[in-house]
């Protein structure tokens, strides 16, 4: 029979669902996420411990966030043979 770690369990003796690494979530995930955390720290429901470990989550959520966007946009550079050109919304239009 497998033992639980107190790191396993929280205050209540409960077992606490294992949240992914940032690095690991898809871009919509992440910014989901951050999005819940900035809605939980703004509305003021969190206690101080809490809202410091939100912190650090909200933190890494964004530096991931940031990360795939910046890799978007070296793979559009890649796409458009190196030339970040700005998107041209007039192409197409029949006016």
């Amino acid at each position: 029979m497998a033992r639980s770690t107190p790191a396993d369990k929280g205050e209540n003796g409960a077992s606490q669902p294992i949240t992914p690494m940032a690095n690991e979530l898809k871009f919509e995930a992440a910014l989901s996420e951050l999005e819940q955390i900035i809605q939980s720290m703004e509305g003021g429901r969190l206690p101080l411990e809490e809202s410091i470990a939100a912190y650090r989550r909200g933190s890494e959520l964004l530096k991931h966030c940031q990360q795939q966007l910046s890799d978007a946009e070296r793979k559009i550079q890649v796409l458009e043979n190196g030339a970040l050109r700005d998107f041209d919304t007039t192409v197409g239009d029949a006016s």
